[in-house]
């Protein structure tokens, strides 16, 4: 019972965070479409990576009822997301030293509420380089995917050991209920 509600947990934290990456690189990939260019590398690896790891996960998360069953399986393929995200992550890895906001100070203003009172607000003006800052968000959510599907291979790592010993105790057990109603004959 414990795996089902640490594995859903962890699915349903990858998910609400592959669907923003997914959205925000499909943007990209659509905008060298419309122009004819080749998309970059390092937003193609994020974006199949992504897609891919999501499809994974929303198929894994309905059908963990069966993980006992290919709980190794699933363990191998979430490590592969692993080592997935981290070479995208790699690739996307310039990102993290961009700035891509800019705060300036203007002149200050005065604000009059008419009987309320006046406020004295200072002018900050600030410009943010939207794909500077999808492409950031994009690569703190690779990383952060990088971390949530090692948990559920480990879970699932887990599950496949605790299924495994179960399977022979109950294997062990019917053997030995079975040879108890034996009848022999004489």
């Amino acid at each position: 019972m414990m795996f089902a509600v640490f594995f859903t947990f962890w699915r349903i934290m990858e998910i609400l965070t592959l669907i923003p990456t997914m959205g925000m690189l499909a943007y990209f990939v659509h905008g060298y479409v419309e122009a004819n260019a080749l998309t970059p590398d390092y937003i193609l690896i994020l974006f199949i990576v992504s897609v891919l790891a999501l499809a994974w996960a929303i198929f894994t998360l309905f059908s963990y009822h069966r993980s006992s069953t290919n709980a190794l399986f699933v363990s191998v393929i979430d490590l592969g997301f692993v080592g997935a995200f981290i070479a995208a992550v790699y690739y996307l890895a310039w990102i993290a030293k961009a700035d891509c906001t800019h705060i300036t100070r203007g002149s200050s203003y005065d604000i009059s509420f008419g009987i309320f009172g006046s406020a004295d607000v200072n002018g900050i003006h600030t410009t943010t380089d939207k794909t500077c800052a999808m492409l950031k968000a994009c690569w703190a959510f690779g990383i952060m995917n990088c971390i949530f599907f090692f948990f559920t291979a480990v879970l699932a790592w887990f599950h496949r050991d605790s299924a495994h010993h179960s399977s022979h105790k109950g294997r062990k057990t019917r053997r030995t209920s079975s040879h108890s109603h034996r009848r022999v004959y004489v």
